[in-house]
């Protein structure tokens, strides 16, 4: 044998071990060299495979196909775009309620006995009511005239109608709308006292019991 060729085939002998070494030292399906560099055919230029090698030990270099590439990364979804807090309706007031009153005044209170013509006390209550009753949207505003019994029914029909006009025109004269106030003539048709209440002839004593029958009642109904 030529002195040369034994000294190549002995290097080249004495370099398998360490390339086995470290073939399984890296556990590769590629033929590695001393520097763990895989080695690649001169020819070709492809990476030289070992009887080791399968798909699960492709490596990128060598075999890009066979090597999964990592997935991207999941895009995050976009992001839910905020609801706008929703204010709170503003609360709404309860509709107004009717508000029927009653309010009763003497007639002696407001006029001179016998009389349809309001006494200054007299119009400082209907002062008071039409206070009272500032802000109020009237449905109907009603003024309805009494008197007792003394005298004739058609006498005390006019007088009942006299007082409870002057009551409607005081009213209306104070701001309240004339097309709200009416004013009613009940006459002696509707007492407040009984037959067996008061007895005897006309004189102070049947005037003074008699007094709650004579009176003008106001009855409001509207919404405050």
């Amino acid at each position: 044998m030529i002195p040369a060729l034994r000294t190549t085939l002995a290097a080249i002998v004495a370099l398998l071990p360490a390339i086995a070494l470290a073939q399984d030292a890296r556990n590769q399906g590629y033929l590695l060299d001393q520097n763990m560099n895989i080695v690649t055919s001169a020819t070709t230029g492809l990476c030289v495979r070992t009887s080791d090698w399968t798909p699960a030990r492709a490596v990128a270099q060598c075999d890009p196909d066979l090597v999964k590439k990592p997935a991207p990364p999941a895009s995050k979804p976009a992001p839910t775009p905020k609801k706008e807090a929703l204010k709170p309706e503003p609360k709404k007031e309860p509709p107004a309620k009717l508000l029927p009153q009653k309010i009763n005044f003497s007639a002696d209170a407001l006029f001179d006995f016998d009389k349809a013509v309001l006494k200054p006390e007299g119009k400082a209550m209907l002062d008071d009511l039409t206070s009272m009753l500032q802000g109020a949207k009237y449905e109907v505003i009603l003024a309805i005239g009494h008197t007792d019994r003394i005298g004739s029914i058609a006498y005390n029909q006019r007088l009942s109608m006299r007082r409870a006009d002057a009551v409607k025109k005081y009213l209306t004269a104070k701001g309240i709308e004339p097309n709200r106030v009416y004013a009613e003539g009940k006459g002696k048709t509707q007492p407040l006292t009984k037959p067996a209440d008061c007895k005897g002839k006309k004189g102070k004593g049947l005037i003074a019991c008699l007094q709650p029958d004579r009176r003008v009642d106001v009855e409001v109904t509207g919404t405050k």
